[in-house]
């Protein structure tokens, strides 16, 4: 159980179970391909995923009505179906109105944004799509989604730059943990990499001049640029358990908070992600000794990854519990990365495995936290934190455990 708390006080929450992930990243798609890419090194250069194929999952006037970044959310829920045992004409047998989405994402469709102006300014106003707003709106992910299953119970749009993904599974946590929903899609989506991004990005000095992404190492210069998708199907535990369904994990807490300091910089001393994790440990009712992985924000920029190591000790202790950073890998993905992040750590305790942080080959001396890197590690499954921090000062944790009875 969790506690939320309502207008008269607290009151127990229904536990949530995750029934099933669906993901596509930079490597792989799907949980089998993303979890081999996650024990490979790392390419160079930004992060594309180069296998996606938008004729498998869409018709041609589909594809052409819809921005990448919804194409990828829409591919990313039937996969999260597909891998709870459930059919593509849907029969989990639950109300329309008590199943809901929220999906979350960054930067929306800026790449149809992008081509537009340019079309814009090259053939006239009269060329622009006439479809160019639902192909751009944040929105547009979660609506799909819904229109495709025809679920009609809250279907939101979380926007809160890299902390969009976490957020968004700990809002649809609590729609089921609260009795208004018994079953949630619910993830991020990103589909950054447009020229005007990519620029915009390299002008403020965020991006790694080497095109390497290193988390938590000296070396580190910036992050890489990724794209992708990472859904979870949530249900209440009792009716995933009464329809058989394979419980992968459970999200036994989340929190946000926000740092209330700079647009780009984290707070001193990490005081908004110390919040968050404290939180989210609280939510979940786990002592921070009892925490097993750190799943890592880790974008590899210098400022963000020393602060991120400081609040890590600050609430875990030193050595702590081993952390990882998969973004060595993925890139980073903006307001997919939390989701994508989620995934990971439910393959984690699926595996038996830790994955390694790529890219990382030294441990920096200023920096008192475990960074797993070189080979996966094997480990005794227990709970984890997946940390997400955002542009504007948005933290966001998820706390996710072993399945039990």
């Amino acid at each position: 159980m969790i506690v939320l708390y309502g207008p008269d006080g607290p009151v127990q929450g229904r536990r949530v179970a995750i029934t099933g992930v669906g993901v596509l990243a930079p490597g792989g798609i799907g949980r089998a391909e993303f979890w081999d890419a996650l024990c490979a090194p790392q390419s160079h250069g930004d992060r594309r995923v180069t296998a996606f194929d938008p004729g498998q999952w869409f018709t041609p006037r589909e594809v052409h009505r819809t921005d990448r970044f919804t194409q990828f959310a829409l591919a990313a829920a039937a996969l999260a179906l597909a891998d709870a045992g459930v059919a593509d004409d849907y029969d989990l047998q639950v109300d329309p109105a008590r199943a809901g989405v929220v999906i979350g994402s960054g930067t929306g469709g800026i790449t149809t944004m992008e081509q537009q102006v340019l079309l814009a300014q090259e053939r006239g106003l009269r060329r622009v799509s006439p479809v160019l707003v639902p192909m751009i709106m944040p929105n547009a992910p979660a609506a799909a989604v819904s229109m495709r299953y025809g679920w009609q119970g809250p279907c939101e749009s979380t926007v809160t730059a890299c902390a969009a993904g976490s957020h968004s599974i700990g809002n649809a946590a609590r729609l089921i943990a609260s009795g208004r929903c018994d079953v949630m899609l619910t993830g991020g989506t990103e589909a950054p990499i447009a020229e005007t991004a990519l620029a915009a990005f390299r002008n403020m000095t965020a991006l790694s001049p080497s095109g390497y992404s290193r988390p938590f190492d000296p070396r580190r210069d910036g992050f890489v640029i990724g794209e992708g998708a990472g859904v979870l199907l949530l249900e209440e535990w009792e009716r995933a358990v009464a329809r058989g369904a394979p419980i992968l994990a459970e999200l036994a807490g989340a929190a946000n908070t926000a740092d209330a300091h700079h647009m780009t910089a984290p707070s001193p001393g990490g005081a908004g992600a110390i919040a968050c994790m404290q939180l989210a440990l609280a939510d979940a009712r786990i002592e921070p000794s009892a925490v097993r992985q750190v799943n890592a924000h880790g974008t590899s920029t210098p400022l963000n990854d020393a602060t991120e190591a400081e609040a890590i000790a600050k609430v875990f202790g030193v050595p702590g519990p081993p952390v990882t950073s998969i973004k060595g890998v993925t890139g980073h993905s903006f307001g997919a990365a939390g989701a994508v992040e989620a995934v990971a750590s439910v393959l984690s305790i699926d595996r038996g495995l830790i994955p390694p942080t790529a890219g990382h080959e030294s441990a920096d001396p200023g920096m008192l936290i475990d960074v797993v890197h070189g080979e996966p590690r094997p480990w005794e499954p227990g709970p984890i934190v997946s940390n997400s921090f955002g542009f504007g000062g948005h933290n966001g944790c998820l706390v996710i455990i072993p399945a039990r009875p």
